[in-house]
């Protein structure tokens, strides 16, 4: 009987322990989601397709990322572009997140082109590679 007693009084105690958790009073639950940039020139792009491939200084190979329909382009300045504008030999900064072994284009922001010499030399390409974390906060009732 008083083993029994003991097993409800733990139980009752884990209750009371759960029912005061910061989810049953409606608290933030905070996530965190890393978003990466790197800075290249584009080698191989299609319109109609889902990759954008990027030259860059800071990998030896190739970097391909997958766009979508919800991948936002912007110039420098952040003003919206035409996606018509990325071409090979564009240099762009694409901030992107994993999805597996997967990386996800979020924006693709075109870069500048500076000419400092004659038309025909070929353009060095603005390589930029950081991460930072960015943390979103949700609130669950």
């Amino acid at each position: 009987m008083k083993k029994a007693i003991r097993q409800l009084g733990a139980a009752a105690l884990l209750g009371a322990a759960l029912s005061l958790s910061p989810l049953a009073f409606g608290q933030d639950a905070v996530t965190q989601t890393t978003v990466t940039s790197s800075g290249g020139t584009i080698t191989e792009f299609s319109p109609t397709g889902d990759t954008v491939v990027l030259h860059s200084d800071a990998s030896a190979e190739p970097l391909r990322y997958a766009y979508s329909k919800t991948t936002t382009v912007v110039d420098e300045n952040g003003n919206p572009v035409d996606i018509s504008v990325i071409k090979t030999g564009v240099p762009v900064q694409v901030f992107y997140d994993r999805e597996g072994d997967q990386m996800i284009a979020r924006k693709i922001v075109v870069q500048r082109t500076v000419t400092a010499g004659p038309a025909d030399a070929p353009q060095a390409p603005v390589v930029v590679h950081k991460e930072t974390t960015t943390t979103t906060t949700t609130q669950d009732h």
